[in-house]
């Protein structure tokens, strides 16, 4: 355990990192990296996300959607490989239950885990691979977590992930709306919420609702009330203005997926409309922002505690 006048981190070698904020003692999340079931395209997690009142805002291995695990970058069509977990959507047929072409993403190494007076920082190497386990990408990422502040009661993490082809052809990101299903535009970085999240309330800059699927926007936030608990619970989520461009000189803008029926859940998707495809060699680089706050926020909350909070 490594311990500091702020936050503190325990490291289950193999299995998980856990951050926990000393003052309550609340656990407000973990990072797990251990083993999982191929059918479900094993890969990292974080999981459960708490407030800073406890409270876990999010889901894990639901009944309708095993591989939904907490907050998760995944990958569900990348050249034909299935990195998101379960069935996979093949046009006119619907989605298959076809193993051959589930994947997974695989933990490495860390090259840094520390906790400093304000921020906790883990720093971790993966590599991509389809079902046969050849290397089709390598995977830098870095969690972040920083700014708890117990009077506005919220806590952020910062998800930046660079990933480079290592295949000799292009790597093609897509989504069962790229292969053909409507408005189901979901990869990337994934955030499925608990079952009483249904029917949240979904805000974004200029809107509200679920007519925000598929719209852009710098931000996105979700309020619902607890289950058990006793109160709401907001979460923002944000991506940084660069993630709308990628290559040189190239743009691929980001459009969010999300649903609040029949469950909830948001992703910043980065192939929405479009395939996106990474060049032999080239890096895709992302960097995202979750804000997980007690209350119900209101869009004005919303907006100044990000121009206060700025990239």
């Amino acid at each position: 355990m490594t311990a500091h006048d702020g936050l503190r981190i325990v490291h289950a070698h193999g299995d998980r990192i856990t951050i926990t904020e000393p003052t309550t003692g609340v656990d407000l999340l973990s990072y797990v990296y251990g083993p999982e079931a191929a059918w479900e395209a094993p890969k990292p997690y974080l999981h459960p996300l708490r407030t800073l009142a406890g409270n876990v805002v999010t889901d894990y291995r639901p009944n309708d959607h095993r591989w939904h695990k907490g907050l998760q970058m995944t990958a569900s069509h990348l050249s034909g490989a299935n990195l998101w977990g379960g069935n996979t959507y093949v046009h006119g047929e619907g989605y298959l239950e076809l193993p051959e072409r589930v994947g997974s993403m695989t933990h490495v190494k860390f090259d840094e885990v520390r906790a400093d007076s304000d921020r906790v920082v883990i720093a971790e190497r993966l590599t991509w691979h389809p079902y046969d386990g050849s290397l089709w990408a390598d995977e830098e990422r870095r969690v972040e977590v920083h700014d708890v502040d117990p009077v506005s009661g919220s806590w952020a993490l910062t998800f930046s992930t660079s990933v480079t082809n290592r295949r000799d052809e292009p790597l093609r990101f897509g989504s069962p709306t790229t292969a053909g299903r409507e408005m189901a535009g979901y990869t990337g970085l994934f955030w499925r919420g608990p079952r009483g999240f249904r029917d949240g309330r979904i805000i974004g800059p200029d809107g509200e609702g679920p007519d925000l699927m598929g719209e852009q926007a710098p931000w996105l936030a979700y309020s619902a009330e607890h289950d058990v608990a006793d109160g709401y619970a907001t979460l923002v989520f944000a991506h940084a203005p660069e993630n709308d461009h990628t290559g040189e000189g190239g743009s691929h803008p980001a459009h969010w997926f999300v649903r609040n029926e029949p469950f909830a859940a948001v992703a910043p998707s980065f192939a929405f409309f479009d395939e996106l495809e990474l060049a032999p060699g080239e890096t895709l680089t992302r960097r995202y922002r979750v804000v997980v706050a007690d209350g119900a926020w209101e869009r004005e909350e919303i907006a100044k505690y990000l121009a206060v909070h700025p990239w």
